[in-house]
């Protein structure tokens, strides 16, 4: 079974333009925990604490920024415009446990990944996604 069979994306290309960029963050932000989650849980047999700690790794802001630092000049114009405006919407969550520069740019890598998934452009969402995995 795949996410595709389990969630079903109504809304047109149009309509999650219109989105806020943070809603486009939002959906990334748990798109991302979950294929981290799954991808550790299939290559590891750690228990549920260690699967934690070493998630954590990945989805920390530092983590993230350092992803699309990593990736940016590999992104479409377009992608980089999502990038853009992602990291440049008001967000008044301050972050706790990281620099505000990183929060920015982790909440711009969210807001890529789920614009990625709400277009259903699944083979682009995966060779990024791909890359984490690979990176670390």
């Amino acid at each position: 079974m795949n996410l595709e069979d389990i969630v079903n994306i109504t809304k047109s290309e149009t309509d999650i333009n219109m989105m806020s960029p943070l809603i486009w963050a939002y959906v990334g932000d748990a798109v991302y925990e979950l294929y981290i989650r799954t991808h550790l849980v299939d290559t590891t047999n750690l228990k549920p604490n260690r699967l934690h700690i070493e998630s954590i790794k990945y989805v920390k802001a530092k983590a993230q920024a350092d992803i699309l630092n990593k990736i940016y000049d590999n992104l479409t114009d377009e992608e980089k415009d999502i990038v853009r405006r992602t990291r440049n919407t008001e967000n008044h969550h301050l972050p706790k446990n990281a620099e505000l520069k990183d929060y920015m740019y982790a909440t711009a890598f969210e807001g890529l990944i789920g614009y990625l998934f709400l277009t259903k452009q699944k083979e682009r969402l995966k060779n990024i996604l791909k890359i984490v995995i690979e990176d670390k």
